[in-house]
């Protein structure tokens, strides 16, 4: 490249002399004679010879440099290798060349239409609607689907390339949650039953690699409608069955209470019909607290309270079963930190993990199952700068398989179907606590280790930081 740059300034240099020297020789030879001039024209010529030939191979060189790079374009198509080309001139080679690229960057073309017209029709197949826009919020495309939905929506236009998302959809839950899949460049997930009366859709916004976000919008109101008609049935069959079930129960605790002529046979019976009597009573309870849970009719007043009040209301208020079960109920390490919950649901949620840690807490080798329970103050990190408290209802028992933990708080399940029914579990006490923990933000989970026993963790948002007078920790003896 240096020598090229150079030939050329060389070039042009000797152009720019060329006339000079001529005239110069011109005016010499009216006193050196006409030998001097023949020479100096010659040398002249001889010159322009040199300088025509350097020009020649620097236009050799400039084609054959320019043939290069146009043969290194890249392409995505497999390239005809099997052709034997020809010697062709300079111009020819060189045409050949970009004449080759031309056909590659042709087929690639045509490659990447063919699969972005694959890519619409799967997209307009979807029955969900979906549509992309750009990191402007403008629409880019969207599936026949969303033109359809649009079309069909109340205030709301057809769907239009490269008009803002805002002018076509007014639904305030969509747009917010576009809004932070391009903002934050995180996934969004939100539930609106204002887009189209009478739907119900789950909004899904993803942020996309090279800027942009795409929205999909499932429509969820015939699986909303078939859950409400379930906890409508569970919750009416349930309401129905608690009148007779009462007066069941008061006719046979009344008959064993009073009646001194029945034999033992017939009080066995009656005992037998009372117990199940009163667990089908629970179990009707049960169903409907968590008809109400699931529909979300259950109301809740959150408000800051001391984690260790809440651990001694719920110790409390299983003291009653506690001595039916000569159980031994330990308040362990608790916080006064204040929880931002709802006091009656988590004297209800500590109050089922109690139970279940006396129902199933018993290990082999002991008369009295124990059960701890206490609470602890978490320290804020960067996804919950605020902190937490966790509460623990810890028991000594058994323990539980590791297969088992991820599905003990789904509806009726049983780790021992035949231990629970004869404890008279109803499958149904984890499964309220998670729904009522997860309604005031929190989580809940389960630790547990075969021979070791099991730890169930309740985890809430602290209200607001406090001072170490505050956080003081408490420790009770043995309440049973």
């Amino acid at each position: 490249m240096r020598r090229s740059l150079f030939l050329t300034c060389f070039l042009r240099m000797a152009l720019a002399v060329l006339p000079i020297a001529v005239v110069v020789a011109l005016v010499a030879g009216r006193r050196v004679g006409t030998v001097a001039l023949v020479a100096v024209l010659a040398g002249a010529l001889a010159l322009l010879a040199a300088m025509a030939f350097g020009m020649t191979q620097l236009v050799r060189r400039s084609l054959f440099s320019l043939q290069e790079m146009a043969e290194k374009i890249p392409y995505q198509t497999p390239a005809l290798e099997d052709l034997e080309m020809q010697r062709y001139n300079y111009f020819d080679g060189l045409a050949g060349a970009i004449a080759g690229a031309s056909t590659k960057a042709q087929g690639a073309l045509t490659l990447a239409s063919e699969s972005r017209r694959e890519l619409e029709a799967l997209l307009d197949s979807m029955q969900d609607a979906v549509v992309a826009v750009d990191a402007a919020g403008r629409i880019q495309w969207a599936n026949q689907r969303m033109q359809r939905l649009m079309r069909g929506a109340a205030a709301a236009s057809a769907v239009r390339v490269g008009h803002a998302l805002v002018q076509t959809v007014r639904d305030p839950e969509v747009l917010q949650c576009v809004k932070v899949a391009l903002e934050e460049r995180v996934v969004c997930e939100r539930r609106t039953t204002s887009l189209v009366p009478g739907r119900i859709f789950e909004v899904n916004a993803s942020p996309m690699p090279a800027g942009g976000a795409v929205a999909v919008l499932h429509d969820i109101t015939r699986i909303e409608e078939v859950e409400r008609t379930q906890r409508d049935f569970v919750a009416n069959v349930s309401h129905e069955l608690r009148t007779p079930l009462t007066s069941i129960s008061g006719y046979v605790e009344t008959l064993l209470d009073h009646e001194e002529s029945l034999s033992p046979v017939g009080r066995e019976f009656l005992a037998t019909i009372l117990k199940n009597a009163t667990r089908m009573s629970r179990l009707t309870e049960d169903l409907l607290t968590m008809a109400r849970v699931e529909s979300r009719e259950a109301v809740l007043h959150p408000r800051p309270v001391r984690a260790d009040v809440l651990v001694r209301d719920a110790v409390a208020a299983m003291r009653g079963m506690v001595q039916d079960a000569e159980a031994e109920l330990e308040i362990g390490e608790t916080t006064g930190v204040e929880v931002f919950a709802d006091t009656d649901s988590m004297v209800q949620v500590l109050g089922n993990l109690i139970e279940n840690g006396i129902k199933y807490g018993q290990a082999k080798d002991t008369q009295r199952c124990r059960v701890v329970v206490s609470a602890r103050e978490i320290a804020g990190d960067g996804e919950d700068p605020t902190g937490a408290v966790e509460f623990s209802v810890r028991d000594f028992g058994l323990g539980i398989a590791s297969e088992h933990l991820g599905r003990i708080f789904e509806r009726f399940y049983r780790v021992d179907k035949a231990r629970s029914r004869e404890s008279g579990g109803t499958g149904l006490g984890l499964a309220i606590a998670r729904h009522m923990v997860e309604m005031q933000g929190g989580t809940i989970r389960a630790e547990s280790e075969l021979g070791t026993g099991s730890n169930f963790v309740v985890r809430l948002r602290k209200a607001r930081p406090v001072s170490e007078s505050d956080s003081g920790q408490a420790s009770g003896g043995m309440l049973a």
